[in-house]
């Protein structure tokens, strides 16, 4: 479960202050949001909307399922270890990279 108080802790410091967060219209995304004073837009998966013109969370999803696939080969990871399991997909995923920028923009996500 996902509260408001752990995102205030993962996201709040390294989300900018224009950023504009995308979620399912959980409380606890929308609670953040408001506390920390960040836009948020949400999308209703439950009624079937999974976009509202350019606002759509698919992206995450995509990537959420591409990881969790990845996943089942190690048949569970440690918790504690899920970040660097994260940053290994980035880094697979950066095959998908043809510019130096986004290279860079990897290299920087992951130190």
């Amino acid at each position: 479960q996902v509260t408001a108080a752990k995102l205030h802790e993962c996201l709040k410091p390294v989300l900018p202050a224009d950023v504009l967060l995308i979620s399912d219209s959980a409380g606890s995304y929308r609670r953040f949001a408001q506390e920390a004073g960040i836009t948020h837009e949400t999308v209703n998966l439950k009624a079937g909307i999974r976009a509202r013109g350019a606002i759509h969370i698919q992206n995450v999803n995509a990537w959420h399922s591409r990881f969790k696939s990845w996943l089942v080969r190690f048949r569970g990871v440690a918790s504690r270890y899920l970040i660097n399991y994260s940053g290994w997909q980035r880094l697979l995923d950066a095959r998908r990279l043809t510019t130096p920028a986004d290279w860079l923009r990897v290299a920087v996500q992951l130190g």
